[in-house]
C-alpha cells in the first residue's frame, strides 16, 4: 500500500476515531510489524502501513523513549527494545494453561465426537490436566490426573520428541520401555527414530499401543518462548477413530495446538 499524499495530523479525526486511538492502533501495529520482521526502517513500515513517513518517525521517537523500540545505530533500522520484556516478563506467570486451552479442548470434542485431552509432562511421566468428551465416547473414564507412560502414548510421545537427547536418555532409562500391549514399542532406537518422525511432522499418532482398542494423536503446545509445555491430543476407539484417515483432522488439531500456543504468548516465525 502507497503512503498517503496528503498531509496527516494525529488529532485528526476519521472513521468514528479519535486521533489518540488511532494514535494507539498505529503505535501497535508497527511493534507487531517489528515482532514479525525482526527489525524495519522508517520508510519500509510507511509503506506498509500506508502513511507517511514523517507519521511514523514521530511514533517510533514515542516508542524509543519508552524503550519499546530501539534504533540500531549503525543502519538505522528499528528493533523491539527491552521495554517489550519488562512487559512481557509479567504475562507467563498469569497465564494458566489449562484456562486457555479448555475453549478449544470443548470445539475439538464437539466437531470430532471424541475425548479431547491437554497433557504435561511431569515426573517422568504425562499427566492430563483436563479432558473435554465429545458425544460419540463410548466410555466415561476421566483421564485427568492419570499419569501415562511417554513412549506408549501420543502425547507422552510429543512431550519426548521436545526434549534434549540427554533429558530423553535419563526419562527413559528411569523408567523403562514397559510393553503395555502387544503393540508397545519397547525398543529405544525404533523409539529415537519414530520421535525424530514426530518432530518432523508436528504430531504423533499411537494405535493401540496404550490400551488395546484405543487410538490417539497429539500435537505440540508452545509458551512464549518457543518451548513445548503441554500435548494436545484427541483418542477414540480403534474400529471408528484412525487420525491419519479423518479428512482435517490433523490439519484442525495442529491448528488448535498453535491457537493455545497464541494464547500462550507464542508466536509463530
Amino acid at each position: 500500500m502507497a503512503p498517503k499524499n496528503e498531509p496527516e495530523s494525529d488529532t485528526d479525526t476519521q472513521g468514528g476515531q479519535s486521533g489518540g486511538v488511532q494514535s494507539v492502533e498505529r503505535a501497535l501495529t508497527v511493534l507487531e510489524i517489528l515482532a514479525r520482521e525482526g527489525h524495519a526502517g522508517v520508510s519500509e513500515i510507511a509503506e506498509e502501513m500506508g502513511i507517511h513517513k514523517s507519521t511514523v518517525s514521530r511514533l517510533m521517537g514515542s516508542l524509543v523513549t519508552r524503550e519499546m523500540v530501539h534504533q540500531n545505530s549503525e543502519r538505522g533500522k528499528y528493533q523491539l527494545g527491552f521495554g517489550i520484556l519488562r512487559l512481557a516478563s509479567s504475562i507467563p506467570g498469569r497465564l494458566s494453561l489449562v484456562h486457555e486451552a479448555r475453549p478449544v479442548l470443548e470445539s475439538l470434542a464437539e466437531e470430532f465426537k471424541e475425548t479431547v485431552n491437554l497433557a504435561v509432562l511431569r515426573s517422568n511421566y504425562a499427566v492430563n490436566v483436563d479432558q473435554a468428551m465429545g458425544p460419540s465416547t463410548l466410555a466415561t473414564y476421566d483421564w485427568v490426573g492419570s499419569l501415562t507412560p511417554l513412549h506408549a502414548t501420543s502425547s507422552g510421545k510429543v512431550l519426548l520428541a521436545a526434549l534434549g537427547a540427554d533429558e530423553r536418555d535419563r526419562i527413559l532409562k528411569e523408567t523403562g520401555l514397559e510393553a503395555r500391549t502387544a503393540r508397545t514399542v519397547t525398543n529405544r532406537k525404533k523409539l529415537d527414530a519414530e520421535l525424530l518422525e514426530v518432530a518432523a511432522k508436528g504430531y504423533a499418532v499411537v494405535r493401540e499401543e496404550f490400551e488395546i482398542g484405543l487410538n490417539a494423536v497429539a500435537v505440540p503446545v508452545y509458551n512464549h518462548q518457543g518451548t513445548v509445555i503441554g500435548a494436545l491430543s484427541i483418542s477414540g476407539p480403534a474400529f471408528r477413530f484412525d487420525p491419519e484417515q479423518i479428512p482435517g483432522l490433523l490439519e484442525t488439531l495442529k491448528e488448535a495446538g498453535l491457537k493455545v500456543s497464541a494464547n500462550m504468548g507464542y508466536t509463530v516465525r
